[in-house]
C-alpha cells in the first residue's frame, strides 16, 4: 500500500449531500468513502497523435493499467494484483461489488470480472465472446418469454479484425448478459462502433455510436449519443446535431443532467470538452460546459451532490490526467487526486446508489420476424421549415446493411478518396399510405435503413442504420421527427392493415452492382459524348475500375472535411449532378442547402441518348444504396 497525496479529497467526501438522494446520501454524511481509480502506465505519445479511425474513435488503451482503492487519506491499494491489466470499473448499486475488464495475462483477451469489495474474491463473467470492454451494471429485466426477471450487465464487444464503415479495423458493439455469464446476446447492430453505455435513471442504456450511414456530416460522420431498452430495442437520439462532432463517455446525474466529453477530433485518450443536457429535454438543452483553456477531460461520473468525477490533463500534453470534482453549476474545479506517475481515469465513488427502474421485453429469442412502423412520415418534428410536402412521399425503401470484411478489396485501391460507404441490399420498396404511414415485417437483428421516395424514386430522406429484435414492433411517429412531441391520438391506415412482409431469402435480395448494372449503362448512354475530347466530365473508356473513379473523382473547391462528388453523391441521389443530367432538372430539396442553387446541365436534345424508366432506376438506386463498386 503506498500513500499518495490527498489534496482536497476528504473535504470533497464529506461534502457530498443530495436531499434528492435520500438514504444513499444520508449516508454519505455520516461517513467517509474511498475511490476506485484506473491508474494508466504513462506512455510517450505525440501531443498530436490521432487514432486510427482519423480522429473519430480512441486508441484501445489499457494495456498495464490497475485498479486502485484510493482512501479519503490518499492510501492506494490494487485490487485485482493478479491481473496483467484491469481497468473500465463500474460499482454496483449497494456499493459491495465491482464490475471491470480484465486481462489476467498480457497475450489474453479482455473479459468482465467482479469483485466482491469485502473479500476481494474475483468472479469472471464473459467467457469465449472475444475481448469484452466496459461493463456496467443494468437493473433488473424480465422477458415475457421468461417465468422470473433477473439482474444482468451490459458491455462492449470487440472485434479487431472487423471494419467500420469507413475502412478503419475495430468494430464494437453492445452485449448483455446476466451476472452469471449467461445468455449473453447482441444488443446494438450499426455497422460502426458502439460503446460508452452507461444505465440512466428509468433503466435505458444510454451510449455512444458512431454515425456514418451517410455523407451528410462529412466524410468521417458524427459520435452521438443516443439510446435504447436494455435488449437494444427502442433506439432514440439523445444528444446528435449539437455541439462538437464526437460526444461519447456520457454520464447521468441525480440533478438529471446527461454530461459527457466532445471533441470535433480527439486524441489518442479520447479527452475533450465537456457538454451538457436535461435528461427531460435533451435535443433542446444542450450547452458547453468547458473551453480548451481548461484543459482536456475524461470519463466523468456522478456524485450524489450533482458534481461530478472526472479526469483533466493540460491541452499540450504536458502532464498526466488527475482526479478532480467539477461542479457543472458554478464551472469550480477542485483536485481530488492525483498520481503524476499514472494517468488517473475513470474514478468512481465507492459507495451506494440509487437502482434504476427495471425494464421488461415482449421479445422472443428465434422468432424470425420482426416489425417496423411509422405513423406518419410527414411529421418531421425537428425541422418542420424544410419537412416534407403532403403527397411526395409515394414508397419506403427498406435496406439492408452489409458489414465490410476484413478482405474487402474496396477498402483500398478502388475509394482511395474515403467516400465509400457500405454496401447495401434492397429488402423492397413498398408503397406508404395516403396518411404517411406504413408498416413492416423485417428480419430481425440486422442493420437497416429506411429511405422514403418521391415519384422519381429518388430517396427524400433517409434515417441512420436502425434494427428491430426478434418478435419486437419498432415504432417511430415520423420522419426525424421531434420524440418530445406527443402524436396525435388516432389509429393511421397501415396498423388497420396486416404489415407488408420484406423478408425476402438472400438470393432475392436486389443489390445494384456497378460493374454488372451501371458500368454498361454508362458506357452505352455517355461515353459516346464523353470520351477523348469530348464534353466533360471525360470518361474514357477502360476497366470498370477506372470508370468508377472518374465518377466519384471529388470536387476539389471543398474543404477536406466536407468534401463530396464532383458528379456522384453516395446516398443522396436527388443531389448528384448526374442523375441532374440524366433526368434533365435539378432534384435537391429545401433541407439540401446549396445544393438547391445548382445548375442541371441536361443531355442535349440533339444528341438522341434516351434513358428509359428502368435505367433511370438503376443508377438512381445506385447512388442511393451507397454508390458503391
Amino acid at each position: 500500500m503506498m500513500l499518495l497525496r490527498p489534496l482536497l479529497f476528504p473535504a470533497i467526501l464529506l461534502a457530498f449531500v443530495d436531499a434528492t438522494v435520500g438514504a444513499a446520501s444520508e449516508t454519505l454524511l455520516r461517513r467517509e468513502h474511498p475511490l476506485v481509480v484506473c491508474q494508466l502506465p504513462v506512455v510517450p505519445r505525440t501531443v498530436s497523435n490521432p487514432t486510427a479511425a482519423r480522429g473519430m474513435l480512441r486508441d484501445a488503451y489499457g494495456e498495464g493499467a490497475r485498479l486502485v482503492r484510493v482512501q479519503p487519506d490518499g492510501a492506494a491499494e490494487n485490487l485485482a494484483p493478479d491481473f496483467h491489466s484491469a481497468c473500465d470499473p463500474d460499482v454496483s448499486f449497494d456499493g459491495c461489488r465491482l464490475l471491470f475488464a480484465g486481462k489476467r495475462v498480457a497475450s489474453g483477451a479482455w473479459n468482465i470480472y467482479e469483485l466482491t469489495l469485502a473479500d476481494r474474491q474475483v468472479r469472471q463473467i464473459t467467457r469465449d465472446l472475444g475481448d469484452c470492454r466496459q461493463g456496467c451494471y443494468q437493473s433488473s429485466f424480465y422477458q415475457i418469454t421468461f417465468e422470473q426477471p433477473w439482474q444482468q450487465i451490459t458491455f462492449v464487444q470487440i472485434d479487431p479484425d472487423g471494419r467500420n464503415e469507413d475502412g478503419s479495423l475495430g468494430v464494437s458493439r453492445l452485449y448483455s448478459c446476466k451476472l452469471d455469464g449467461s445468455l449473453a446476446r447482441r444488443s446494438t447492430y450499426n455497422l460502426s462502433s458502439d460503446f460508452d453505455p452507461t444505465i440512466v435513471w428509468d433503466g435505458r442504456v444510454l451510449f455512444a455510436s458512431w454515425q456514418r450511414c451517410t455523407l451528410e456530416h462529412g466524410r468521417s460522420g458524427r459520435v452521438s449519443l443516443l439510446d435504447a431498452n436494455a435488449e437494444g430495442t427502442d433506439m432514440a437520439p439523445m444528444v446528435v446535431e449539437a455541439g462538437r462532432r464526437i460526444k461519447h463517455m456520457p454520464c447521468t446525474t441525480p440533478s438529471e443532467l446527461a454530461i459527457f466529453v466532445e471533441a470535433d477530433r480527439i486524441p489518442w485518450d479520447g479527452a475533450g470538452q465537456l457538454g451538457a443536457v436535461t435528461l427531460r429535454r435533451p435535443l433542446h438543452t444542450y450547452r458547453s460546459l468547458t473551453n480548451p483553456a481548461d484543459g482536456l477531460f475524461h470519463s466523468p461520473s456522478p456524485l450524489p451532490d450533482g458534481t461530478i468525477l472526472v479526469s483533466r490533463r493540460p491541452t499540450d500534453g504536458a502532464g498526466t490526467h488527475a482526479v478532480v470534482r467539477f461542479d457543472p453549476k458554478s464551472k469550480r474545479v477542485e483536485p481530488v487526486f492525483d498520481d503524476p506517475a499514472f494517468h488517473d481515469i475513470q474514478a468512481k465513488l465507492l459507495a451506494p446508489r440509487p437502482a434504476p427502474d427495471g425494464r421488461s421485453s415482449p421479445m422472443v429469442d428465434g422468432d424470425p420476424i420482426g416489425r417496423i412502423y411509422c405513423l406518419d412520415v410527414y411529421n418531421s418534428g425537428r425541422d418542420q421549415a424544410n419537412g416534407l410536402p403532403r403527397g411526395s412521399v409515394k414508397q419506403v425503401r427498406v435496406l439492408e446493411g452489409i458489414s465490410r470484411p476484413n478482405s474487402d478489396p474496396s477498402c483500398s485501391s478502388v475509394h482511395a478518396n474515403g467516400m465509400q460507404l457500405a454496401v447495401r441490399r434492397i429488402l423492397g420498396e413498398v408503397p406508404v399510405e395516403p396518411d404517411g404511414s406504413f408498416q413492416l415485417e423485417v428480419p430481425p437483428d440486422m442493420p437497416l435503413q429506411l429511405q422514403v421516395l418521391d415519384k422519381n424514386g429518388l430517396a427524400l430522406k433517409s434515417c441512420v442504420w436502425t434494427w428491430t429484435r426478434p418478435h419486437f414492433n419498432q415504432g417511430c411517429v415520423g420522419c426525424h421527427e421531434d420524440p418530445e412531441l406527443t402524436p396525435e391520438n388516432r389509429v393511421v391506415d397501415a396498423i388497420a392493415k396486416p404489415a407488408i412482409r420484406l423478408t425476402p431469402p438472400l438470393e432475392q435480395r436486389v443489390s445494384v452492382r456497378f460493374e454488372r448494372d451501371v458500368a454498361p449503362l454508362v458506357a452505352a448512354k455517355c461515353q459516346g459524348c464523353h470520351a477523348a475530347q469530348g464534353s466533360p466530365p471525360l470518361l474514357d473508356a477502360g476497366s470498370a475500375q477506372e470508370l468508377y473513379r472518374q465518377l466519384l473523382v471529388l470536387d476539389e473547391e471543398r474543404t477536406p472535411d466536407q468534401q463530396s462528388g464532383r458528379y456522384v453523391h453516395p446516398g443522396r441521389a436527388r443531389t448528384s449532378p448526374l442523375v441532374w443530367h440524366v433526368l434533365g432538372s435539378n432534384t435537391s430539396r429545401p433541407w439540401d442547402g446549396e445544393w438547391m442553387r445548382g445548375e442541371a446541365k441536361p443531355i442535349p436534345a440533339d444528341s438522341k441518348i434516351e434513358w428509359a424508366p428502368e435505367e433511370r432506376q438503376i443508377l438512381i438506386r445506385w447512388i442511393d444504396t451507397g454508390a458503391a463498386f
